[in-house]
């Protein structure tokens, strides 16, 4: 009885292609353990170790996405295989596959030969053909979580005999944001980059262009400050420093998010992944800054995110932004406007006397669009 073609989607790096590798040697070996795995020993599982097995055969199907690719892919399936039960095969990145090449594959996915098991992989899985998923069994892999990734990467580093702080592993993996992938490749570039040293947390900062919590504790209190000056002079220091802006950017975004959370949701120090002593500095942070203002700078920064990625003039963009951020009066939506006004009772709590522009010491009243009427 043929077996239905498998469809494993999921973000990527997350082991979908590994896993499909993984289940082809399994399915083959003439010895199975008694809970189901592969024995290691038989010529199927031996032949799959050494990279020469006839039975798995890969397609990566960004590069090969034409019907003509698919015709010599169907031509394929109809030799059965010579060592072992199946033939399997493993389209990666499926979605690729132009309309015509998903056309010609569908009557062999309808009725697969009994020997043959196709492993569809993808990262955009909306992207597939409704005829095709229709036919598929459908597994959906999640991102990995940052604790499994650190714990794998410790374990990497004892075995490797490579001295690492775990603090400088755990960023690495938040880094890799849920791809086992990207954070090996993450960790290769920083040892590579540091060969035979420890590999400190401030080493990875430096590696992968980011700047530490402290950096975005202080430019926070310049915005609140009102003080662009000093937030500008701290943007100079980081591209003096060869920062990379746009990651510069999202890591400061990521910790204007961890502030809201702290600030409006009781117990959330367990949702991040923080140590105690940066939740208590936030917390600290979080008694100065309101939510609405909080708002007004991830909503500002996140327009600012879109726009930098294709500008030609990354830093006078990012500094006009931060300007705005400091300077509340040159925008006229809600969010500002109601900064304005705390910004005015805090000063009339304080007992600063409001003097009008005109200096005649008139009194007046803070109009719809944030001006003094007198």
């Amino acid at each position: 009885m043929p077996l239905p073609p498998e469809n494993f989607c999921g973000p990527r790096g997350v082991g979908k292609t590994t896993c499909a590798r993984i289940f082809a040697k399994t399915i083959n070996c003439m010895t199975p353990t008694a809970d189901g795995e592969a024995c290691n020993q038989c010529e199927s599982c031996t032949a799959f170790n050494e990279q020469r097995s006839y039975n798995i055969h890969e397609l990566d199907a960004a590069s090969n996405n034409s019907v003509d690719d698919i015709r010599q892919l169907v031509e394929q399936v109809r030799i059965p295989p010579q060592i072992g039960k199946y033939k399997v095969y493993i389209i990666d990145e499926v979605h690729m596959l132009s309309i015509g090449a998903f056309n010609a594959l569908l009557k062999t996915l309808e009725e697969p030969p009994s020997y043959v098991i196709f492993i569809l992989a993808t990262t955009e899985v909306h992207k597939i053909p409704i005829t095709i998923l229709s036919r598929c069994q459908r597994y959906d892999f999640k991102r990995i979580s940052v604790d499994t990734i650190t714990n794998h990467l410790v374990s990497l580093m004892e075995k490797e005999k490579v001295d690492a702080d775990e603090k400088a592993l755990r960023y690495i993996a938040r880094a890799a944001d849920g791809s086992m992938r990207d954070a090996l490749s993450l960790l290769d570039q920083c040892i590579a980059f540091y060969l035979g040293q420890t590999l400190t947390y401030d080493n990875v900062l430096e590696v992968l262009g980011t700047a530490d919590t402290s950096v975005f504790s202080a430019l926070l209190r310049n915005i609140l400050n009102h003080d662009s000056i000093a937030a500008l002079d701290i943007i100079d220091s980081m591209i003096t420093e060869g920062r990379e802006l746009s990651q510069f950017l999202s890591d400061f975004l990521w910790y204007l998010r961890n502030l809201l959370i702290l600030k409006d949701q009781e117990g959330a120090e367990e949702s991040l992944d923080m140590s105690k002593e940066t939740i208590a500095a936030l917390k600290e942070e979080c008694s100065m800054v309101d939510t609405i203002a909080l708002l007004r700078y991830i909503r500002l920064l996140s327009e600012l995110s879109n726009q930098i990625r294709t500008a030609t003039q990354k830093r006078v963009l990012l500094e006009v932004g931060f300007i705005k951020l400091c300077r509340p009066e040159m925008e006229s939506d809600t969010e500002s406007l109601s900064e304005r006004i705390r910004q005015l009772e805090d000063k009339i709590a304080q007992g600063i006397p409001m003097i009008p522009a005109n200096g005649l010491g008139n009194t007046g009243m803070i109009t719809n669009n944030g001006t003094f009427a007198y």
